[in-house]
């Protein structure tokens, strides 16, 4: 008996980290991001996760996963569009798209800090090969978000 109690707390414990986790994520990309998106319903996935163009940065500390930016280089180029006021094309490209997905992480972390969760984040890894897929994950959660006029962008959790 004792141990379906514990049980419990460790799930109810991680299901809590894991929605603050989700919930920061959010905030943080309406506030790095000058544009409005709509959100859609977060749905748990199993199943690999195939990365033709995005970023992935890890996060370490008390929550340990992945954080996924997954889009087409064309909404990632408007995006750094919005931002700079020109478009962003071959390395300005890959770089900005490594540095939005660590201005992104980066506030997550620091938002995160508020709810007594620390954590640190890597060097972002800009995806651009179609043959790119995330395995051995624990949870993973999936929201899409779309952008009037220049696409959508799929936003992972994977938690470890």
């Amino acid at each position: 008996m004792q141990k379906k109690e514990v049980s419990f707390i460790v799930t109810s414990e991680k299901n809590r980290v894991i929605k603050e986790l989700y919930n920061e994520t959010l905030k943080s990309i309406q506030t790095v991001i000058p544009l409005e998106a709509e959100v859609g319903k977060a749905k748990v996935i199993k199943e690999s996760l195939p990365v033709p163009f995005g970023v992935l940065i890890d996060v370490t500390g008390d929550i340990q996963g992945t954080l996924v930016l997954k889009a087409n280089d064309h909404l990632f180029g408007s995006i750094g569009e919005a931002m700079f006021g020109m478009p962003l094309e071959g390395e300005m490209l890959h770089s900005f798209s490594g540095e939005l997905g660590n201005m992104i992480a980066g506030s997550v972390s620091t938002g995160i800090y508020a709810t007594g969760l620390q954590t640190d984040i890597t060097s972002p890894l800009v995806a651009s090969e179609e043959n790119m897929v995330v395995e051995n994950f624990h949870h993973a959660i999936q929201v899409e978000l779309t952008y009037q006029a220049i696409g959508k962008m799929e936003i992972c959790l994977l938690v470890q």
